[in-house]
């Protein structure tokens, strides 16, 4: 049976995207954005002068490889294997819709 999707909209650094998740997954995916878009935040107070685009390949590049930021609430490597398999997921929707937004 397959999986029912749920359209959602997301905001990563001043665009909106709307994706489809599983209803078991909204919640984790909102926490992830709102992880992105705070890290944003940061990196625009500490790299003054850089366009949006840099912040967010700064922040996917920070989140991808910062294991202890993603994993510092997962109890088990389970959650582990779950969250990174989110994180590719997420990826690649960002880089479909990126590829549908260029000009």
């Amino acid at each position: 049976m397959m999986e029912s999707l749920i359209p959602i909209n997301i905001i990563i650094g001043d665009r909106s995207y709307r994706i489809k998740v599983s209803p078991e997954h909204e919640e984790h995916v909102r926490k992830t954005v709102k992880i992105i878009n705070e890290k944003i935040i940061e990196f625009k107070t500490s790299f003054a002068g850089k366009d949006m685009q840099d912040y967010v390949a700064m922040v996917l590049i920070w989140y991808a490889t910062d294991v202890t930021a993603v994993s510092s609430k997962e109890e088990n490597s389970t959650n582990e294997e779950a969250a990174a398999e989110a994180l590719q997921k997420l990826e690649l929707q960002i880089d479909q819709l990126l590829q549908q937004n260029k000009p």
